[in-house]
């Protein structure tokens, strides 16, 4: 489990599966070359989007300011889903690109190859990490975006086989 300790604090999304003190996620970490670290965060955050798109919810991905970035990181990219309770998109995933600010920190090296067929001088690898997808915002964003007027939920393709049906209802 993840936790977070501001969940609850005063202000906006204080009950509910949006902001809790502990979740399920699963993170991406990933650790590379310098010369493979741009190409790392494309597919990092296309394995993040995945989900998404098998469960056909409608989502944008943002590319974050500095101002929004953390500190450590030099690229920062959010995947947001819309949730129609809320007239707006909410952030489920976050993919970031340290580059060597991390290694440097762990002294985190490996040896590229040299000319030759030697092995190469030490360098600092570059890392990345974005969370996969929380279950409780999803979950949310699944039942709203899916809801009928009749209160039934339709089940994405992805999920029937799971689910054994292709709609729940109360009562069943």
């Amino acid at each position: 489990p993840c936790f977070r300790s501001e969940a609850g604090s005063a202000g906006r999304d204080v009950r509910g599966l949006i902001r809790v003190h502990q979740f399920h996620n699963v993170e991406l970490v990933w650790v590379t070359a310098p010369e493979d670290s741009d190409a790392a965060h494309a597919s990092l955050v296309r394995h993040a989007e995945e989900g998404l798109r098998r469960l056909e919810l409608p989502y944008r991905s943002m590319l974050l300011s500095s101002g929004d970035t953390s500190f450590s990181a030099a690229r920062c990219i959010d995947l947001e889903v819309w949730l129609p309770s809320q007239e707006a998109f909410r952030e489920v995933s976050r993919c970031s690109n340290f580059r060597d600010f991390q290694a440097r920190r762990m002294n985190l090296r490996y040896r590229p190859p040299g000319e030759g067929g030697k092995k190469g001088k030490p360098a600092f690898a570059h890392t990345l990490n974005g969370s996969g997808l929380p279950l409780g915002r999803v979950l949310v964003a699944l039942l709203e975006n899916y809801q009928q007027a009749d209160g039934s939920v339709v089940i994405p393709d992805a999920l029937r086989p799971y689910v054994g049906a292709d709609r729940i209802a109360l009562g069943d």
